[in-house]
């Protein structure tokens, strides 16, 4: 297997060069390279890097924005988590949700029933299962640790889960594979101008200091909470069009708290949404929803945001008794919501997403939601497309993308019958004796068929198969896979994104981390300095994700 260069450029003009790898970046990337547009996407970090690894990795109508009246939004969203389903199954899958409703709600049981049957009906009764309604009796029975005074019951529906940093990453390698071509830990320096308009930028590695220009027949803005700063770098003054907010989850074992189902909660104080979600081996509970200010790249969840998610568990969980010592990781984001005039509460904020044409001609989208992510891209291409056009640009091959039929790389060739569970016993077959249940079932949720090419790996190189951690699921095999077909290029890349062991392992992978750092060194020619900048750099990651420990 060979490793691709994603820091060399093919070519120095492109219909679209994309600013943001977040989500929205790759959508709109893998929708204008399937249409025949040529494609650069640059990142100044890695691949969903930013907000799009940190999300309650959820793939969900949002049953709230019912009662905000955004019934368009629920509709394209529910609408967006059965596509996802169909075209990446091993990373959005279907996940019961309970949510309890107690005496002092707002809203009583039988009220929220009447939303549930419209939240079914704007699927078109297309939910993985049509939703329940349970007695306080049966609730007890299936989630016994919930809190039962003035319980009157709950709704059980069903919406999905996903691995939010590895759709982007999906997403945007099917880009590269229809010729996108992808430039991550790469800024934008400067935007250039031609004739009043955005027609390039100059970009700097930030891991080479290698320079480079590119010019662009239209430029899309998706950088999320960056969007204004990118904005700014045409040298206009601009308004701010964004309200960030700034939402944490906290991760604890299972074996410290654990519940059968993805909770939906209320939180005592000021109502705020709150969900506490199975993950395998562990539980997160999230989220918060308060305006932030500041750097997006500094964004950490403080003592306040953890004391806040521990004392609503504990309240409706009374059995469970967390406190700070038993948070293993935490993830904090920055939501580019936008701005909206009289909006005082942030979680009242719109979910909804906006595109607009600048007069210099560079095309913005900021906002919206992780499960219309597909939508968002093919919307901002159109606005592309119809640039291109009014600028006598437009290719005459230009075709239709199709995103919604096509799968996304790990569901290619999936299993006609059995699916994860037939991939599982693939990989242990293929692995030859070097892959046990625990770690094919791992690959196989996280890879989808592309894990049957780290189990030949495995197979023929028995070294990839060794824990990096001893007792943990995670091989070698996944480092050397990462580097060489996902674009990884930094250690922090593989321990935080493509392996998990950031948020997972008791120690945040501190154990693994000279490991993975001396074989990505083996692969990327790294001096000792570039090896040891990288295992530093890793170590204030996770320092810095500790920052409430200190109050």
């Amino acid at each position: 297997m060979e490793r691709r260069d994603n820091t060399a450029l093919q070519d120095t003009h492109f219909d679209l060069l994309i600013i943001g790898g977040g989500i929205t970046g790759a959508g709109a990337a893998r929708d204008a390279a399937r249409r025949g547009l040529s494609v650069l996407v640059v990142d100044q970090g890695d691949v969903a890097s930013g907000t799009s690894s940190r999300s309650s990795k959820l793939v969900h109508g949002g049953l709230r924005y019912l009662e905000q009246g955004e019934v368009a939004l629920v509709f394209e969203a529910v609408a967006e988590r059965w596509v996802l389903q169909t075209i990446a199954p091993h990373l959005v899958q279907p996940m019961p949700f309970l949510f309890p409703i107690y005496d002092d709600y707002r809203m009583g049981l039988f009220t929220i029933n009447i939303g549930m049957w419209i939240y079914d009906a704007l699927s078109l009764f297309r939910s993985p299962k049509i939703h329940k309604k349970l007695s306080q009796k049966k609730v007890a029975i299936v989630e016994p640790g919930l809190l039962s005074e003035g319980l009157q019951g709950a709704p059980l529906y069903y919406d999905c889960a996903t691995d939010d940093a590895r759709l982007t990453l999906e997403t945007i390698l099917d880009a590269e594979c229809s010729g996108a071509q992808i430039r991550t830990h790469t800024r934008v320096t400067k935007l250039l101008r031609k004739d009043g308009r955005v027609s390039g930028a100059k970009l700097e590695d930030q891991l080479t200091g290698e320079a480079a220009e590119v010019s662009a027949s239209v430029v899309i803005n998706a950088t999320g909470p960056w969007t204004d700063w990118t904005r700014r770098l045409s040298g206009e003054e601009v308004r701010p069009s964004l309200r960030p907010t700034k939402g944490i989850h906290i991760v604890v074992n299972a074996s410290r708290f654990s519940v059968n189902h993805a909770v939906v909660c209320l939180h005592p104080d000021d109502g705020r949404v709150l969900f506490a979600v199975p993950w395998g081996e562990q539980t997160y509970v999230g989220t918060t929803d308060t305006d932030f200010e500041g750097d997006p790249n500094e964004v950490c969840a403080d003592h306040s945001d953890v004391k806040y998610i521990i004392e609503a568990t504990n309240t409706f969980f009374p059995d469970a008794g967390l406190s700070l010592d038993d948070v293993v990781s935490t993830w904090a984001g920055v939501r580019p919501l936008i701005s909206e005039d009289g909006a005082e509460d942030e979680s009242s904020v719109s979910r909804e997403h906006e595109i607009y044409l600048s007069d210099d001609g560079m095309i913005t989208i900021a906002g919206g939601k992780l499960t219309t992510y597909r939508r968002m891209g093919a919307e901002v291409v159109r606005k592309a497309v119809a640039v291109l056009k009014e600028l006598e640009l437009l290719p005459d091959t230009l075709r239709s993308s199709d995103t919604q039929k096509n799968p996304l790389p790990g569901a290619v060739s999936w299993p006609a019958s059995g699916g994860l569970d037939t991939l599982v016993q693939q990989v242990v077959e293929i692995g030859e004796g070097q892959i046990d249940e625990r770690t094919a079932k791992l690959l196989s949720d996280t890879y989808g068929t592309r894990s049957l090419h780290i189990a030949e790996q495995v197979s023929a190189a028995h070294a990839l198969g060794e824990p990096l951690i001893e007792g943990r699921p995670e091989i070698a095999g996944q480092v050397e896979f990462a580097v060489n077909s996902e674009l990884a290029r930094t250690v922090s890349d593989v321990m935080i994104r493509r392996t998990q062991l950031f948020y997972r392992d008791a120690d945040q992978g501190l154990g693994a981390v000279d490991k993975v750092a001396a074989q990505m060194a083996g692969m990327l020619n790294w001096t000792p300095e570039q090896t040891q900048k990288n295992v530093s750099e890793y170590r204030a990651e996770v320092e810095r994700s500790r920052c409430w420990r200190t109050g």
